[in-house]
């Protein structure tokens, strides 16, 4: 389906997910699902393919992070993003972001380039990466304040490398189901805030954590 979107209809798909967004948001959010849709014929990007749905489930979704986690500025890792969610949905809502998108698939970097590219966004680096690459020596130097992530299988994992890349109370911040949700939460390296319901969702939450500092032996 290829049908062009009014405001009125963004607006609306984005209103369960308290996301407001301005007229110039709106328009960036069109072109981005253009280009989604475009490129999603001939590379997997999304098994969603109705543009209301799209706006719903993708941008809305990752919007919703936003109200779980402040995230108006500072530096922000979207690790796995895949077609770019959380990350370039969230550069889109808080445009001071300085988001770098790590995804391992060298076709898809293609594609987010071209997403940044085509809405004018600055301060996004794509980094055609496997996630655990980034937390390697040669990126020692960089921290950021979130870490983000959508669609990964491996949270611990994640959670093992993302505490040395995060600033001081710097958080990750996840989208998870209810039993993932479980299971990290008794992570006891880390302080976790509750779980918040996704709108629209059976069983998927935003979970935000930071890392427990270690006890110095005295």
């Amino acid at each position: 389906m290829n049908r062009s979107l009014s405001d009125e209809q963004i607006r609306l798909a984005l209103a369960p997910f308290a996301v407001g967004v301005t007229t110039e948001q709106i328009s960036m959010i069109r072109e981005y699902v253009a280009l989604l849709l475009k490129w999603n014929r001939t590379l997997s990007l999304t098994t969603i393919v109705d543009p209301i749905e799209i706006i719903a489930r993708h941008f809305g979704e990752s919007m919703f992070g936003a109200n779980v986690l402040p995230v108006e500025n500072g530096r922000l890792a979207d690790v796995g993003t895949g077609a770019g969610f959380p990350g370039l949905a969230l550069k889109i809502l808080a445009p001071a972001l300085d988001v770098t998108l790590v995804e391992s698939n060298r076709k898809k970097c293609v594609f987010l380039a071209e997403v940044v590219r085509g809405l004018g966004l600055k301060d996004v680096d794509i980094l055609p990466l496997r996630f655990e690459d980034i937390f390697s020596d040669s990126f020692q130097s960089a921290k950021f304040d979130f870490i983000t992530a959508r669609a990964l299988g491996d949270h611990h994992e994640f959670l093992k490398n993302a505490k040395n890349k995060l600033t001081y109370r710097g958080h990750v911040m996840m989208w998870l189901g209810g039993d993932d949700v479980t299971k990290l939460t008794s992570n006891e390296d880390w302080t976790w805030q509750p779980a918040v319901k996704i709108p629209d969702s059976q069983r998927r939450f935003v979970l935000t954590g930071r890392s427990r500092p270690i006890e110095r032996q005295v």
